[in-house]
């Protein structure tokens, strides 16, 4: 729909309403029903225009320029108005100065149509600058009157003075609908803290795209870790084969492989012997005794139940607790029978057995 031109109202002056379909300028008054996009027109005697050249590189310091300026030029303090900066492509920009309070009035009034427009234009900038003299234009029940640097509302007395008593050219309904018709505006006073917030439209499409896309993303993660699953348990049964193999060489030739863990635990307690068995067992002993001088082996028996009896015979009864302590600290458990002392030498027996 094409864009409508919704002019505040001043005074008595209501609100009025412009917009240009196949090339011709339509108006009225009131707010209409269709509005579309909104531009609204701010009154000419309600905002001050003036031109001044300023930095182009950073909106920024353009806006703090334009308020110094502003400041000298208005008698009100600047922390009242607000200052709007525009560019019309070259030489001095356009500043607009307005009241806080007024431009707050507009919105708010908008606000309550349930209309957010898109841009807040002084009504003098809706006019093409002429290449020299002055347009004057009648725009929402409202004259106005256009310069290279100026920008009014038309007052009969005013006018002449501004404009030197040179007469502004008045534009026709035609000249007035291309003027609306083109497409931007050198001049918003919406910015700053008025500055338009833009809602984001929901683009579902690609939200649905990218729901394919975890949804995909979730597909790999599950076949990939399905394949190592898979693996790990090819890799586990191999393991497991393997494992039966070497433990069927391990055991009697034509024996079955049932658990092969249990049934290896089962052979080397036979080949070594119950407890830790005999070759441990001894060992700690021998080792024992090669610790303790003077002591030495009488009888040696290996019982049933994993112990070791031991025939000792030692130089002194403290070689006896020596021999005692050394067992003891390998691991075994001693119980150390009656010791006698006949020739010169201690005799008696030892029990060892594990833990």
């Amino acid at each position: 729909m094409t864009a409508t031109y919704l002019f505040l109202p001043s005074g008595e002056r209501p609100y009025r309403w412009a917009r240009v379909e196949d090339g011709a300028l339509v108006e009225g008054e009131g707010v209409p029903a269709d509005l579309g996009d909104v531009i609204a027109v701010a009154p000419a005697d309600a905002v001050a225009l003036h031109w001044a050249e300023l930095p182009t590189r950073s909106t920024a310091q353009a806006t703090a320029a334009a308020r110094l300026l502003a400041a000298d030029a208005s008698a009100e303090p600047v922390s009242d108005l607000h200052v709007a900066v525009g560019d019309e492509g070259e030489g001095d920009r356009p500043i607009g100065v307005v009241g806080l309070d007024a431009i707050r009035r507009w919105l708010a009034d908008l606000a309550r149509l349930g209309v957010d427009p898109v841009a807040i234009v002084p009504a003098p900038m809706l006019i093409p600058a002429p290449e020299q003299g002055y347009s004057r234009a009648e725009l929402g029940g409202e004259g106005v009157v256009r310069g290279r640097g100026t920008g009014f509302a038309d007052e009969a007395r005013l006018t002449e003075l501004l404009t030197g008593g040179a007469a502004p050219a008045t534009l026709g309904r035609g000249e007035i609908a291309a003027a609306l018709a083109r497409s931007g505006w050198t001049l918003d006073l919406r910015q700053g803290l008025f500055a338009r917030r833009r809602r984001r439209a929901i683009d579902w499409q690609l939200i649905r795209r990218l729901g394919w896309y975890m949804l995909a993303i979730l597909l790999v993660t599950l076949s990939i870790n399905l394949v190592r699953l898979t693996r790990y348990s090819f890799g586990a049964d191999m393991l497991e084969t393997r494992a039966d193999t070497i433990a069927a060489q391990g055991l009697p030739r034509g024996s079955s492989v049932t658990d092969a863990s249990r049934q290896l635990d089962e052979r080397l307690a036979a080949l070594r012997g119950p407890g830790q068995g005999f070759s441990a067992t001894s060992a700690a002993v021998f080792a024992a005794l090669q610790a303790v001088p003077g002591s030495e082996l009488t009888s040696l028996s290996f019982e049933a139940n994993g112990s070791l009896r031991l025939g000792i015979a030692t130089a002194t009864e403290a070689a006896v607790t020596d021999l005692k302590s050394a067992i003891e600290r390998a691991g075994f458990a001693v119980v150390a029978g009656t010791f006698q002392s006949a020739g010169g030498r201690v005799s008696g027996e030892f029990t060892v057995s594990p833990r």
